[in-house]
């Protein structure tokens, strides 16, 4: 039996398929979650409008007419104007502007907190970890509302109470992050990588930049997905209850505040329904996303 060389068959070799990266299936995978995606288009559009809303409203968001108070929607104001004139359209997209901005600022200085003492507490255990979940527990357990209201009343007139209310919010929301973040570098450093790192001589500030909050990154996303939506509630809660965004700033919580009177409730709708479905769609969107992506970078997902 005549044997035949492999190069002179008539035998097509297919070559192996490239295995995708962990993030380039968790990209491929969301973008199936038509749920997610759907969300995440809203999510751009309602950020894109907030950041032009000098450019699609001429209208002057802080001008008080007395003669167009409490006008029901028309051709002239979209979505009427409240009880001091102001038109609603306008307020609503220049407090997207404010709601999101405090909404990403208090995520990235949470998270970052998070992140870092998580990451400390986790890789060096011992005492500096029983200290710093002390510390955690602490925060945890601490009176929010009542902080904000003392601080908000110790700063007022002396620092802009835009930025204590972020930094107020921040310091109090890093506690739940740090304790998970914690948990995953505690499993995550026992991998013979980090060994191996570690045996080289790699300092531990390069061991847990380089080598862990890579690995624990999809994480640290998701985290922070689901702290965006909690800080747009805590943002607009306060601002209903007073104690939030200052009254002349608007945002969506400040338009909601109107909604406290009974007269406002009852028989002028158009003045609290907008804010209250756009946050409430926003939350939504925001939390269908974070679905999404913590479905993405499972790995045990068959989506």
């Amino acid at each position: 039996m005549e044997i035949v060389p492999l190069s002179e068959r008539n035998v097509e070799i297919i070559p192996p398929k490239k295995s995708l990266s962990p993030l380039a299936t968790a990209r491929k995978k969301f973008i199936k979650n038509k749920l997610a995606m759907t969300s995440l288009i809203f999510l751009s559009i309602v950020s894109i409008i907030s950041i032009l809303a000098p450019y699609i409203t001429t209208a002057d968001v802080t001008r008080i007419n007395i003669g167009q108070m409490s006008l029901e929607p028309s051709r002239d104001h979209w979505l009427g104007t409240d009880k001091s004139g102001r038109d609603v359209f306008t307020r609503l997209l220049y407090g997207g502007r404010i709601s999101l901005l405090v909404g990403i600022s208090c995520t990235l200085f949470s998270v970052f907190l998070g992140t870092l003492i998580g990451s400390i507490a986790g890789y060096f255990g011992g005492i500096i970890d029983h200290l710093l979940m002390r510390f955690t527990d602490f925060v945890l357990n601490f009176p929010f509302l009542v902080f904000v209201i003392v601080l908000n009343a110790i700063l007022f007139g002396k620092v802009s109470g835009l930025w204590v209310l972020i930094g107020v919010i921040s310091l109090l929301s890093w506690g739940g992050i740090a304790r998970i973040i914690r948990s995953k570098i505690l499993s995550e450093k026992e991998n013979e990588y980090i060994i191996a790192a570690i045996s080289i001589g790699c300092t531990p500030a390069k061991v847990i930049i380089k080598h862990l909050i890579p690995n624990i990154l999809s994480t640290i996303i998701v985290q922070a997905t689901i702290t965006f939506a909690t800080m747009i509630v805590a943002e607009s809660g306060l601002s209903f209850l007073g104690f939030g965004v200052p009254q002349d700033v608007p945002s969506w919580g400040n338009m909601l505040s109107s909604a406290s009177e009974p007269d406002v409730l009852q028989f002028k709708w158009w003045i609290w329904i907008p804010p209250a479905f756009t946050i409430t769609i926003t939350i939504l969107s925001i939390n269908f996303i974070g679905e999404g992506l913590k479905d993405a970078f499972n790995p045990k997902s068959r989506r």
